[in-house]
């Protein structure tokens, strides 16, 4: 089992993946978790999650902690498609929670397809979510790649 879920090519391509997609995520769970870059911190991304949302304090810690520690599975490669599965997994749920979400503001499937960039309408559009959910899929099919840890003990080196 483990020999599958390391196997990889030396692909190239997969480190870019890698790449953007980890540095794109990572700040999103760093607000969630840590308060970084005007975030809310645990206790008030878990308040967020819990109160507001209705999910489960457990399935609300799974996924701050797809958003942080998938990224730095993803960028060293180390256990590439289960981090980045967890990440398409929050983006997937995050996405369809965006069609019933009770705060406009927070609304993504209504708001559109676009990001909202310059504030100028209510709520955020859902090309984001495909983006990383596109990205993740991607290193789920195809694994960490060139430069991975995966790749190098899948090799045994």
């Amino acid at each position: 089992m483990w020999s599958k879920l390391l196997r990889t090519e030396p692909d190239a391509s997969a480190p870019f993946l890698r790449l953007a997609l980890a540095v794109v995520i990572f700040p999103h769970g760093a607000q969630k978790l840590l308060g970084w870059f005007g975030g809310f911190g645990l206790s008030g991304s878990l308040e967020y999650f819990t109160g507001t949302l209705g999910i489960p304090l457990v399935l609300a810690l799974a996924a701050i902690a797809a958003e942080v520690l998938g990224p730095i599975g993803v960028l060293s490669g180390f256990l590439t498609r289960i981090a980045a599965l967890g990440i398409a997994v929050t983006m997937g749920v995050a996405a369809l929670l965006g069609a019933v979400r009770p705060d406009p503001a927070s609304a993504f499937l209504p708001s559109g397809f676009f990001m909202n960039w310059f504030g100028q309408r209510t709520g955020e559009g859902i090309e984001f979510h495909i983006l990383a959910l596109g990205l993740s899929l991607a290193l789920v099919v195809k694994g960490g790649g060139r430069w991975s840890v995966d790749r190098r003990l899948a090799l045994g080196r």
